[in-house]
């Protein structure tokens, strides 16, 4: 009898113990690993690092630092030596969509180039409450990163939403030192505006569609509001892409954006009651506004409002689509950009 009472306490409790504590590690270990499931790979020469945000979280952020390739870029005039660039993504975007053709290009120009990820997106943390960020929030961070890493004014870079962004972050600029330093705005070299959004959001571009288009207003509806641009191959090329894109680069495209964001850009009626931006006196500021002649979201009529709104005239690159900084002819966009940062130095 005393033999048999003895055998539960020294062969029960061990297994009980051990098993808990293996299974709470891999749970630690998978908490930091990247936020995107399909991770972004690096290019040569380009380093990703976090930058901490006043309020504690992390806004990731591609480098590639100016390195000039006398082969490839030989024509190139050598005047714009250490320039600052610092790209903002739209909707659906992260760091990475510069990374992938700009960043080589400008660096290879002599450009010290910075892409960051807004809050939400890429692999940068999710604000506290899911709470998604607005045009003051938004040009904040922008703000915060240009104060602490970019030494010198740099010029900024938005595309899509991410250029409404810039237009905000403009129309602040005005706000200097004697403010806090949480709503200061640096100075900055210049502004260029690729496909953006105009200043007065996107609400006159929708109903544009509806009226003269109304099949490539469902289309448009549907692939960005419903997000079938994520699942349908064909959607997702019509509305970001040139109809020569190869399919296989779509679908990488297609897939790094379906991962790169994990809430919405904005919080449609908070953007909606700040817009339209406030105005800016006329060559307050060196301004390029670039669109594509083949932009299926961005229409002619938003392009020339946005020149119209900073007293400069668009400039329309052909043969282009929305994403122009992935298009198939994702030079074009590059060089335009080139020949104005050049002229802005002369």
């Amino acid at each position: 009898m005393a033999t048999v009472l003895s055998l539960p306490p020294v062969s029960l409790p061990q297994p009980r113990l051990r098993f808990p504590k293996m299974a709470i590690k891999p749970r630690a270990v998978l908490s930091r690993a990247q936020k995107m499931r399909v991770p972004y790979e690096l290019k040569q020469g380009q380093t990703r690092f976090f930058h901490q945000l006043p309020s504690g979280l992390n806004m990731e952020a591609i480098v590639q630092k100016a390195v000039v390739d006398k082969n490839q870029y030989e024509k190139i005039e050598r005047n714009i030596e250490n320039q600052s660039l610092v790209f903002v993504h739209g909707s659906y975007h992260a760091a990475w969509c510069w990374a992938e053709h700009w960043l080589p290009f400008f660096s290879g120009c002599g450009f010290d180039c910075y892409a960051i990820s807004l809050l939400g997106q890429g692999e940068s943390d999710v604000p506290v409450g899911s709470v998604a960020g607005t045009l003051q929030t938004h040009a904040g961070d922008v703000a915060d990163f240009i104060r602490t890493r970019v030494s010198s004014p740099p010029v900024l870079l938005g595309h899509s939403f991410g250029g409404l962004i810039i237009q905000y972050y403009i129309a602040n600029l005005k706000k200097n030192q004697a403010l806090e330093m949480e709503t200061f705005y640096p100075k900055l070299a210049g502004a260029a505006l690729v496909c953006s959004v105009p200043p007065s959001g996107n609400s006159g571009l929708v109903w544009r569609y509806v009226f003269s288009k109304p099949i490539a207003a469902f289309k448009v509806t549907r692939s960005l509001a419903a997000k079938a641009f994520q699942t349908s191959l064909p959607l997702c090329k019509e509305t970001f892409f040139s109809s020569t894109m190869e399919d296989h680069l779509v679908l990488r495209y297609q897939e790094l954006m379906r991962e790169s964001s994990r809430m919405p850009l904005f919080d449609l009626r908070k953007l909606n009651a700040a817009l339209p931006v406030p105005s800016v006196p006329k060559g307050s500021i060196d301004v390029l506004v670039l669109g594509a002649t083949d932009d299926f979201i961005v229409d002619a009529e938003g392009l020339r409002e946005t020149g119209r709104f900073y007293g400069v005239s668009p400039v329309s690159v052909e043969g282009v689509a929305h994403d122009m900084m992935l298009d198939c002819s994702w030079e074009k966009g590059a060089k335009a950009i080139l020949s104005w940062l050049t002229a802005l130095r002369k």
